[in-house]
């Protein structure tokens, strides 16, 4: 039995990764992963995700070059969630901010603000 076969994967074969800054324990992102993008991640040392828009492989920083190395992949109590703490070089959403969650929602719901910050110009990237 590998850690493959300890994994819950959905009814379209993913699985949820959160991804995590080792360094600071920052919330970078989340993605999906299929079995072969983990075994992929865990064979490489690079995070690699499955596209479920284009329905293809993606390692991250491919384009961009704003990589993550691999430090540990953890996975929950149900197995249906993994935590993938990563070294994150440059910034991990696409949009230019360092995580993806750069937008705090007020306490009534109304409105939001930035909180993150932008690390790259998407425009020059992709």
């Amino acid at each position: 039995m590998t850690i493959l076969d300890e994994l819950k994967f959905d009814q379209n074969g993913l699985i949820p990764a959160i991804v995590q800054d080792d360094e600071n324990n920052e919330v970078l992102m989340v993605a999906y992963m299929n079995r072969e993008a983990v075994q992929r991640t865990l064979e490489s040392g690079r995070v690699c995700f499955w596209s479920r828009s284009r329905q293809e492989f993606w390692i991250k920083g491919e384009t961009s070059g704003h990589t993550q190395t691999v430090r540990s992949v953890a996975f929950d109590c149900d197995g249906d969630a993994l935590l993938i703490k990563v070294e994150q070089k440059g910034g991990a959403c696409h949009t230019g901010y360092r995580s993806c969650f750069f937008r705090e929602v007020s306490s009534n719901g109304n409105s939001t603000r930035i909180v993150g910050k932008k690390v790259f110009d998407p425009d020059t990237v992709y």
